[in-house]
Parts: C-alpha cells; sequence; structure tokens
C-alpha cells in the first residue's frame, strides 16, 4: 500500500533523505524511529504529497504521489503531531468539516461521521466541543478526522504523546485495530510503545535506512557478541581488578569491564561485571562460574545480558556517519 522508492531530499547544500526505500502492504503497522535530524519528517512530508522527492517515486494504494497526487492523497489518513483541531467547534460539526475538506459526498457525510466516531469510540462526546475534551479525548478526535474519509494508508505521527498511561494502553489498542485492513505507518520517540505496538520496525539515521525489520529480528542483530552480567565478591585487598582479570581469562571472553551501576554493598566487596563473548561463542556461564569459584570469587548472581530495541536504536545513532554538506544532515527534523 506504500511503496517508496530510492527517495532523496536536499535543502541547499544539506542532504535530508539519501536512497530511502522500504514498501509495507495492507495490515502492517510499521514504525518510523530516529533521532532529531534522521530525516524521518522530510520523509513523511514526502510521502503525504507535503515535499516533492529530488530523486525517486512514491506510490500510495498504487498511485503515484506527483503524477497522480489526488487519487494518493484521497488514500491517505494523516494524523501530525499538533492536530489542526479547532476549539470552539462541536466534535460532529469538526468532523463533518474534515469530511468536507476530503471530498466526501454530501449525502455521505454523515454516514462517515458516525462511522469514524464509533471507530475511535468518541459518539459519547459528539455534541461537546473540542476544546472542553480531555487530551486522550481530543487525539481520538484527530484520529477520527484520518479516517473519516475511510482512507487505505494512515500515518500516525506521535500518536501517543503527552497521553498518561492508561490512554496510551487504550491509543495503542485503538491503533491495532484500526490498522487491520490498512497500512499504518507510525512516527515517534517512545520506543517500548514501538516495540508493543507494531509489527515492523524501520529505524533512520543520517537521512539513511540504518535497519529494517520485526522488533525481534533487530533485537537478535544487535546481538552479535552474546554478553554477560557477573555480579561477585572480592576480597577487599584485591579489589574488582582481581575479578576483571580472573573472568577475563576464561577462554571464550573477549572483554570484562566494570558495569556501569555498582551495587549499594560495593565496600564489602561486591562488583557488577559485563562481560562480552567471542563472537559465535556459546553458552559460557558455566565456565564463568567454574573459573570464577577456582579462583575465589563468590557469585551472587550470573546472567545473560540481553539486548534490547533501545540498545540497538543508540548503537545505530552513536555509529551513523556524521552528516556533511552534500553528503547529510537535515533541515527541519
Amino acid at each position: 500500500m506504500i511503496l517508496v522508492d530510492r527517495i532523496s531530499k536536499s535543502f541547499g547544500s544539506l542532504s535530508a533523505v539519501r536512497e530511502v526505500s522500504f514498501e509495507l502492504p495492507s495490515g502492517q503497522i510499521a514504525g518510523l524511529l530516529g533521532p532529531n535530524g534522521a530525516g524521518k519528517s522530510t520523509t513523511i512530508r514526502m510521502i503525504t504529497g507535503f515535499l516533492t522527492p529530488d530523486r525517486g517515486k512514491i506510490a500510495i494504494a498504487g498511485h503515484d504521489i506527483q503524477s497522480h497526487a489526488t487519487a494518493a492523497k484521497s488514500q491517505i489518513g494523516y494524523l501530525p503531531e499538533s492536530a489542526p483541531i479547532y476549539p470552539e467547534m462541536s466534535v460532529r460539526g469538526y468532523l463533518k468539516h474534515r469530511a468536507k475538506l476530503y471530498g466526501v459526498a454530501g449525502r455521505d457525510i454523515g454516514g462517515r461521521v458516525d462511522h469514524a466516531m464509533g471507530q475511535t469510540r468518541i459518539s459519547d462526546v459528539a455534541k461537546r466541543r473540542v476544546g472542553h475534551l480531555s487530551k486522550g479525548y481530543r487525539q481520538r478526535v484527530g484520529l477520527a478526522a484520518a479516517l473519516v474519509h475511510d482512507p487505505k494508508v494512515l500515518i500516525l505521527d506521535e500518536p501517543t504523546n503527552g497521553l498518561d498511561p492508561t490512554q496510551i494502553r487504550e491509543a495503542r489498542s485503538l491503533i491495532r485495530e484500526l490498522s487491520e485492513h490498512r497500512t499504518t505507518l507510525l512516527c515517534s520517540h517512545i520506543l517500548p510503545e514501538v516495540e508493543r505496538t507494531c509489527d515492523r520496525v524501520i529505524i533512520m539515521a543520517g537521512g539513511q535506512i540504518r535497519a529494517d525489520g520485526t522488533p525481534s529480528e533487530l533485537i537478535r542483530s544487535a546481538q552479535r557478541s552474546p554478553k554477560y552480567i557477573v555480579e561477585v565478591r572480592t576480597n577487599p585487598s584485591a579489589g574488582i581488578e582481581h575479578a576483571l582479570r580472573t573472568l577475563a581469562g576464561v577462554p571464550g571472553v573477549a572483554m570484562s569491564k566494570p558495569a556501569p551501576n555498582q551495587p549499594l554493598d560495593a565496600n564489602k566487596g561486591w562488583s557488577i561485571i559485563e562481560l562480552e563473548a567471542e563472537p559465535g561463542e556459546n553458552d559460557l556461564r558455566e565456565a564463568i562460574a567454574a573459573s570464577a569459584e577456582d579462583h575465589g570469587l563468590f557469585i551472587r548472581e550470573l546472567r545473560t545480558l540481553m539486548p534490547t530495541l533501545e540498545s540497538l536504536f543508540v548503537q545505530l545513532v552513536d555509529t551513523a556517519a556524521e552528516p556533511v554538506p552534500g553528503q547529510g544532515g537535515e533541515v527541519g527534523a
């Protein structure tokens, strides 16, 4: 339903988006992640037709966004981060207004509005002024406005921003329900929400796609080498250096270092050490425990350190090439 084929966009000497490609089928919820300046907002503006790519192609439900702009845009429901909602209008009045702007036939407007309110569970506030609603309800009104013309594609920019935990759970459930027969592209900086909501995650940095896959696939890819957390007690006179040297000598261990967060009872000889295995090594926990025992180290905890989407995100952002004139960077976001 969304085809993005090698699109690029520059602003003067700064390249905001470089050779970005992806395809999203119907029924898929994809999350677009990236730090400020990654190229996310520029990419979204091109997909929604607000910006024209310098190169490349974008198609929405089979319609080219440039050569068949009207047909393509009619299939997009867009909820920006700051939804353009008029506070003095009633919910029903506002949705009727949006339906007219989308070109919905007059005879169909009432039914479309009722259906959109039912989908987003706001029928009970249809007569209330938008400005008198809670943040959560206003966000639902914005979502109903994006749905009122029955689009095949939903693009949601920070849909849970500013919501409380209960509202976030409700929004997550609603997004998944509404996306069952649509293609949904969700932009967010809240990594746990993307992981819980999306079937697929696309990470951008420096104007390029750095990773693309399901959350579980991306997390597995982040584990290049197994890592372990070991909490040990040593002789206070020997200190943590003795434990570091001992555990670094375990066959298959590539590196040992103090973990960032040391225990509260560190003054009693307890230390937390992070170990990284050589690539391709299998489970080293038995070898680690045996070596510790042989060298007089008492282990209180030994566990595998599992990668997270957040750790992958940080890794990709940190290793992304610094933008230079004509090759990277972004204007706007």
